[in-house]
């Protein structure tokens, strides 16, 4: 697979981008999660681009060295949404199909959920609706509870910085392994990139910057995603449940596909990556 790596200048930032497949092809944007970068989606690029879509990933607000803001409040949900925007728009892309897993997950949801003339079709993958996740956090659910219990520590200015990079990014590499990482030992480019200044704790703002009431309060108003959407979950996903998974067909009125891989975790993109390659090229050929 070729890959063409650039960067893009969106909006106020400079991102670093990776694109593979056709330049006429179908966009299909693909948004990653924490701790990981761009580089969690080349599996997925390649299979992409054999089918003839253009497939880009960025590294994403804090990721990429030239979209690290100073500041908490610069990582809230709506500007890290008109990231995504504005990275559209640099593509030339009117309409794109959007792909997120984990974080990249959550920010799909809402871009699709507030700009559906944008968005031609869903896939979210590990991470639920926003506002089934907020509910079920806020609502006594004790397995995402207990799930979720490490978000305090990650929310830790400082703290977290230093136990996460301690000993060459001991932290990272401890934080993937428990979780199931397939690659726990072969994370160095997670590692390098989260090791530049200002990386980590741009990636941990974004835990930092979210409300989880917030969310929850909003989830009343709607957020209704209407346009069509596949969500993927493992059901032993270390850090996400049963109930917000299950819960998120609530706030989907468009057509939608929810597929539980059994026995699969929370990484699904590099643990399992033929089934979502599988799973995501079906799910663009149905809605094209």
């Amino acid at each position: 697979m070729s890959v063409d790596t650039f960067e893009l200048e969106a909006g106020d930032f400079t991102f670093t981008a990776h694109a593979a497949g056709p330049e006429d092809g179908r966009l299909v944007l693909l948004l990653h999660g924490f701790p990981q970068n761009s580089f969690e989606w080349r599996h997925q690029m390649a299979a992409l681009a054999a089918a003839g879509y253009r497939a880009v990933a960025f590294d994403q607000r804090g990721y990429s060295p030239g979209a690290r803001p100073e500041g908490v409040e610069q990582y809230r949900m709506e500007h890290l949404v008109a990231d995504v925007l504005a990275v559209a728009d640099e593509l030339g892309a009117h309409r794109l199909d959007l792909v997120g897993h984990d974080w990249g997950g959550a920010v799909a949801w809402l871009v699709a959920a507030h700009y559906p003339q944008r968005v031609r079709t869903l896939t979210a993958v590990s991470m639920p609706h926003p506002a089934a996740f907020a509910l079920a956090l806020s609502g006594g659910d004790p397995d995402q509870a207990a799930k979720s219990s490490y978000i305090e520590m990650l929310r830790q200015e400082g703290t977290a910085e230093e136990a996460l990079l301690a000993g060459d990014g001991r932290g990272l590499r401890r934080v993937l392994a428990a979780t199931g990482h397939p690659y726990p030992d072969n994370t160095d480019e997670y590692i390098r990139l989260l090791s530049e200044p200002g990386a980590l704790t741009g990636a941990l703002n974004w835990y930092r910057a979210v409300s989880v009431s917030e969310a929850a309060a909003r989830s009343a108003g709607g957020l209704k995603v209407q346009v069509p959407t596949m969500y993927v979950w493992g059901d032993a996903d270390a850090a996400l449940g049963r109930v917000a998974a299950e819960r998120s067909a609530e706030f989907v009125e468009g057509p939608y596909r929810f597929e539980v891989l059994e026995g699969v975790g929370h990484w699904i993109p590099e643990e399992v990556p033929d089934d979502l390659s599988k799973l995501l090229l079906e799910h663009l050929s149905s809605h094209g």
